[in-house]
């Protein structure tokens, strides 16, 4: 065979491995937009608001839409990912449909780079596929969760209660050195300040001019300080060594403010590292100096338990 029928060769195999790889990316982009109609689809469904219904049954049109779009290049019926549909339906159904869908539309930043890569092959359905990702974007603004509405009330809770117990564990544990005197302390300061603290918020909110209920208001409150109370004292009441119950109890401080901060950075689109850092240090900062001062005063008190 001619050296140039050897390079013809090579290049028409160039091609096709170019046209199957071409042909497997867009199956991809096909198989993404048919698995989230269905989540959109199943979400409407649970949507107890009509508002809520309409935008997510608006949105899985527009993701049918796509679908077909792609399916004009592929010519072929895709299936969803069962596993993807399932695990957002019910990350929405637990976390609230906010969180849910802003995380999975993070998912998507991925796919636009790809699109603009393959603009040069389907210029014309990239763009009209941005064009309706943004159309999604602002439908998704839509959507009202109420949880969302009380957002302020549950940081407040949560907030305080992370500073407030962190610290206060951490004095128990140097000035009284018994993890079942450590437990009990903590839950008697831990309940009275959940009560004092939905309290504080129930007066603070009704006496703003809010469409919030002051009683919801409060029961965010005190759920959200209650919630984490319990989670910092349990290490006290499974773990011998205060020392290392304390030192579990800050790391799960550590991850309950990492979670906190990664679902408002998801769903208010904010920086997550900055508030994080900021949270953890003035939680870990507090629960150092209420140490010393543990330790200060069973020095001067003379306590010895």
């Amino acid at each position: 065979m001619s050296s140039m029928s050897i390079e013809h060769e090579r290049g028409r195999n160039t091609d096709m491995k170019a046209t199957e790889e071409l042909q497997a990316e867009f199956l991809k982009f096909q198989q993404n937009e048919i698995s989230e109609y269905h989540i959109y689809s199943r979400l409407a469904g649970f949507a107890k608001s009509e508002g809520n219904h309409s935008v997510l049954q608006k949105i899985a049109a527009d993701e049918m839409s796509h679908y077909n779009a792609w399916k004009k290049y592929t010519h072929q019926d895709v299936e969803p990912d069962r596993w993807k549909v399932l695990m957002y339906v019910w990350i929405c159904r637990i976390f609230g449909l906010t969180f849910g869908i802003q995380l999975m539309e993070r998912g998507e930043e991925a796919a636009q780079i790809r699109y603009e890569r393959l603009r040069p092959q389907v210029g014309e359905i990239a763009r009209m596929i941005e064009d309706e990702h943004s159309h999604e974007n602002a439908l998704i603004q839509l959507i009202n969760e109420e949880r969302l509405d009380y957002v302020s009330s549950i940081v407040l809770g949560l907030n305080d209660a992370l500073v407030e117990l962190t610290g206060a564990l951490a004095g128990f544990t140097l000035a009284l050195q018994s993890t079942r005197l450590i437990a009990l302390s903590g839950a008697i300061t831990g309940v009275a300040a959940a009560l004092s603290m939905a309290a504080s918020e129930y007066l603070s909110t009704r006496s703003e001019e809010t469409t919030r209920d002051p009683f919801k208001a409060a029961t965010y409150t005190g759920i959200a300080y209650m919630v984490t109370v319990v989670v910092l004292i349990i290490p006290y009441l499974l773990i011998p060594n205060f020392y290392l119950a304390l030192a579990v109890t800050l790391i799960l401080a550590v991850i309950i403010i990492a979670f906190f901060n990664f679902y408002m950075s998801v769903v208010k689109n904010e920086p997550f590292k900055k508030h994080f850092l900021e949270m953890a240090g003035v939680s870990l900062g507090v629960a150092a100096f209420s140490f010393f001062i543990g330790y200060l005063f069973r020095l001067l008190i003379g306590v010895d338990l």
